[in-house]
C-alpha cells in the first residue's frame, strides 16, 4: 500500500512532468503600507484622475485592464502591474492613486506616480529645449505634495508618524525614463541626452534623502528599462542603420545607455547607503529581469492553475493542482495592442484609440501597448525582484521572532 502523502504537500505538475514540493515555510512581510513615486510603471489612477473630463487618456478605454481589473483601472498595461503584485504578495491593499481620492491613508498605501512624470522638473526640460506635455508632476511635485499632506495623515493616527513612515516600502520609480523618452522621441543626439544622467540621478538621490529625513527606512529603487527592446523605440530607428542583436532583435546602443544610467544610478545608492547604514536602499534591476524574457522567451510567461482534488487525510488537507506553463511568444518584440509595421506600432495610431486592435492572448507578450509591458511581464518581474536575483540586496522574508502571514503567495494565481 502507498505512503500517505505528507502534511500539507502540494504536487505542481507542470508540462515538462516535473514535479514540485512547495514549502511549508511561510515568509515574514513586514511592510504595513506601500508609497508609491513615478511613472506610468507605477500609476494605478493618478493620471486618469487627473485628466479633463472631456478628454480622457488611452487607459480609460478598454483595452487597457482587460485581462484583470475589466473596466479600465488607468493602468497603462492589460492588468496589473508590478506595485499590484507586491502589494498581494504582502497581502496588502491594491494601492490607490492618491489625486482625486477623497481618503487617504497609510493603511490603504499612497500612491502618487503619474503617467508621464519625469524626475526633473518641466521647466527645466523646457529650459533644455525639451518638451513634456504630459504632465507637470515631476518627482519633486509628487514629494512636496507627500509632505504637505503628512502632517493629516500622522493626526488621523495614534502612531506616531516616523513610526509609520518607516514601516512603509517606499517605491521609487520607475523614474527618469520620461526624461530621456521625451528627447529621444523629439531626435536629440545621445550626447545631449547623456548630459541629463546626472541632473536624474540626483534628483532622485534627492527625493530618498528627504524620505529618510522624514523617517523612511526601506526604498526599492528600479533601473531603466532596456529600451532598445521597446517596440517604440524598435519603430522608431526602424529607418536607421541600426546594429540589431541577433538573439534577440533588441538595438544594442539604446541599451547600453539604459545600462549607463544604471550604472550611475547603483554607484550613487551604494553611496547613500553608507551614509544611512540604518535603511536598506534595495535596487531593483528592472533592465535584466525585462532582458531575460527576450533572450529566453520560452523560459518565461504565464502559468494557470486549477485544483485537481482535495481529500481528507488522518484529518489533515492535501490538494492537488495542476499548473500549466506557457512562455512567451518567440522574438516577442511587437507590442500586443497597436497597429502597422514589424512591431505592431505607429505613433498617433496607439492602443487604446479606435480602430487599434489587441491580441487574442495578452499573456504570450512581452510588450503591451509599445511602451509599457503586460501583465504577465510584470508578474515575472515582480517574482524576480520578491524571489530571485533582480533586488540587490535580496529582500530577507524570514521571521526570527515573528509571527508569518496566514498564506504564502503564488505568482500563478
Amino acid at each position: 500500500m502507498a505512503s500517505p502523502v505528507k502534511k500539507l504537500s502540494t504536487f505542481f505538475f507542470l508540462l515538462t512532468s516535473t514535479i514540485i514540493v512547495a514549502s511549508s515555510e511561510k515568509p515574514c512581510h513586514p511592510y504595513k503600507s506601500i508609497i508609491s513615486f513615478g511613472d506610468s510603471i507605477a500609476d494605478t489612477g493618478n493620471y486618469l484622475r487627473l485628466s479633463d473630463v472631456n478628454h480622457l487618456p488611452q487607459a480609460a478605454f478598454l483595452p487597457y485592464g482587460e485581462s484583470f481589473f475589466h473596466p479600465p483601472s488607468g493602468r497603462y498595461s492589460d492588468g496589473r502591474l508590478i506595485i499590484d503584485f507586491i502589494a498581494e504578495f504582502l497581502g496588502l491593499p491594491y494601492v490607490p492613486p492618491y489625486f482625486g481620492s477623497q481618503n487617504v491613508s497609510f493603511d490603504q498605501g499612497i500612491n502618487f506616480a503619474v503617467y508621464g512624470a519625469t524626475a526633473l522638473d518641466r521647466a527645466f526640460l523646457m529650459e533644455k529645449g525639451i518638451e513634456s506635455d504630459f504632465t507637470n508632476v515631476s518627482l519633486s511635485v509628487q514629494l512636496n505634495t507627500f509632505k504637505q499632506i503628512l502632517p493629516n495623515l500622522c493626526a488621523s493616527s495614534s502612531r506616531d508618524c516616523r513610526e509609520m513612515l518607516g514601516d512603509s516600502l517606499i517605491l521609487m520609480g520607475v523614474i527618469g525614463g520620461n526624461d530621456y523618452n521625451y528627447p529621444f522621441l523629439e531626435g536629440k543626439s545621445i550626447n545631449v541626452i547623456k548630459e541629463l544622467v546626472p541632473l536624474i540621478i540626483k534628483a532622485i538621490s534627492s527625493a530618498i534623502v528627504d524620505l529618510v529625513d522624514l523617517g523612511g527606512k526601506t526604498f526599492l529603487v528600479p533601473g531603466n528599462f532596456p529600451i532598445g527592446c521597446s517596440a517604440s523605440y524598435l519603430t522608431l530607428f526602424q529607418n536607421a542603420k541600426e546594429e540589431h542583436d541577433p538573439s534577440t532583435g533588441c538595438i544594442p546602443w539604446l541599451n547600453e545607455f539604459g545600462e549607463y544610467h544604471n550604472d550611475q544610478l547603483k554607484t550613487e545608492l551604494n553611496r547613500l547607503q553608507k551614509l544611512y547604514p540604518h535603511v536598506n536602499i534595495i535596487y531593483a534591476d528592472y533592465y535584466n529581469s525585462i532582458y531575460m524574457f527576450f533572450q529566453e522567451p520560452a523560459k518565461y510567461g504565464w502559468c494557470t492553475s486549477k485544483i485537481l482534488c482535495s481529500y481528507p487525510l488522518d484529518s489533515l488537507i492535501d490538494v492537488l493542482w495542476i499548473i500549466v506553463f506557457i512562455g512567451f511568444k518567440t522574438r516577442p518584440l511587437a507590442a500586443c495592442c497597436g497597429v502597422g509595421g514589424e512591431y505592431n506600432f505607429t505613433v498617433n495610431e496607439e492602443c487604446g484609440y479606435g480602430g487599434v486592435n489587441y491580441c487574442q492572448n495578452p499573456s504570450e507578450y512581452v510588450n503591451w501597448d509599445g511602451y509599457h509591458l503586460t501583465e504577465a511581464a510584470y508578474r515575472n518581474m515582480a517574482q524576480g525582484l520578491l524571489n530571485g536575483p533582480y533586488a540587490t540586496p535580496a529582500f530577507d522574508w524570514s521571521c526570527p521572532g515573528s509571527a508569518s502571514v496566514d498564506k504564502e503567495y503564488s505568482f500563478c494565481s
